[in-house]
């Protein structure tokens, strides 16, 4: 009888643990190593916008990505970042010329990686 109740508590660990899983999984709750993400006001570039750059991305799992690439590219002077996890990519508006070499080692940097980056 006791061995019984052992194997029904480890079946039930195992079903909350494979669930929680699969959640994670899916791009929800925080991955990455991040228990928690905390979202910054959008960036508002100073000048008038000179180019919009498309970037697709390979790698974004949850909004712990995503902050986290927003993040990095707002850093850069004349860029700010919009990423959209589901499309897989980050629109980013440029008020100043800015490399697409620079954007591309940004987001790898974060071992991201840079699929493809067109100017719209």
């Amino acid at each position: 009888m006791g061995t019984a109740i052992i194997i029904v508590v480890l079946v039930i660990i195992v079903i909350f643990a494979v669930k929680s899983g699969i959640k994670h999984g899916k791009g929800e709750g925080g991955c990455c190593g991040s228990g928690g993400t905390m979202k910054e006001d959008k960036k508002v570039l100073e000048g008038d916008i000179i180019a919009t750059k498309l970037v697709t991305i390979e790698g974004m799992h949850c909004d712990n990505c995503k902050n986290s690439i927003e993040h990095q590219i707002n850093r850069i002077d004349g860029a700010a970042c919009e990423v959209n996890l589901k499309k897989k990519t980050a629109a980013i508006q440029l008020d100043k010329p800015v490399d697409d070499d620079l954007i591309r080692r940004t987001i790898e940097r974060l071992d991201f990686k840079v699929v493809d980056i067109k100017t719209i």
